[in-house]
């Protein structure tokens, strides 16, 4: 059963920090969201499959590599969408595709309302991204949906994991492999990180909801 991987860098800590700060603008919250994503996907990717491939050089021809797996990025909406462009810098040729899941307020359980995925032609790799892993339901859902498709290998980059989360996630997808920048202790009665940061949703597209 693969441990989580805390993604421990004193840029990473500092960035956090700022990140769970009410005092953080939004266009600073996504910008701290993106070098964090960039920086998961960093990680997540250091054992992506390779095969060789000969390249002329101005100098000579020699022998490189590229990716021998096919990626899907797959953001839950709609905080996931926060993370999509710094990983595809990271892996230009991957597919993107979407997920869209809310939490249902009176029983905290996802409900899926958007799926988009390609008929028959599953990716090897489906790194799904997630800024916050809280009680796991939507991400138990968004894999439960990946192996149907027939993804080979999923993945989970969140930035703020709660234990129970993980802890979830361990015991009902227990092949996934979770990246994460924070692990939290506590859930509220409302099933909110606690510290956490909030609605990653509302803070990065900066839509509050009125009293």
């Amino acid at each position: 059963m693969p441990s989580p991987i805390l993604v421990e860098h004193p840029l990473i800590k500092r960035h956090v920090t700022e990140l769970r700060s009410t005092a953080t603008a939004p266009a600073d919250f996504r910008h701290l969201v993106s070098r964090l994503a960039a920086l998961l996907a960093y990680e997540a990717t250091k054992d992506l499959n390779l095969m060789p491939v000969e390249v002329e050089t101005p100098m000579a021809k020699t022998t490189g590599h590229q990716l021998s797996e096919s990626i899907g990025i797959v953001p839950i909406l709609r905080a996931g969408l926060g993370m999509v462009e710094p990983v595809l810098d990271f892996l230009p040729s991957a597919e993107v595709w979407h997920l869209g899941l809310y939490r249902d307020e009176s029983t905290a359980e996802p409900v899926e309302y958007y799926s988009r995925l390609s008929d028959g032609h599953p990716v090897d790799v489906a790194l799904v991204l997630d800024p916050m892993l809280a009680t796991g339901g939507s991400a138990i859902a968004a894999l439960e949906t990946l192996k149907r498709w027939g993804a080979k290998r999923t993945k989970i980059l969140s930035i703020i994991a709660s234990e129970f989360g993980i802890q979830r996630i361990a015991e009902e997808s227990a092949d996934t492999q979770v990246y994460v920048c924070a692990m939290d202790p506590i859930l509220n009665d409302d099933k909110f990180i606690v510290p956490g940061l909030g609605d990653a949703g509302d803070r990065i597209f900066n839509t509050y909801p009125t009293e």
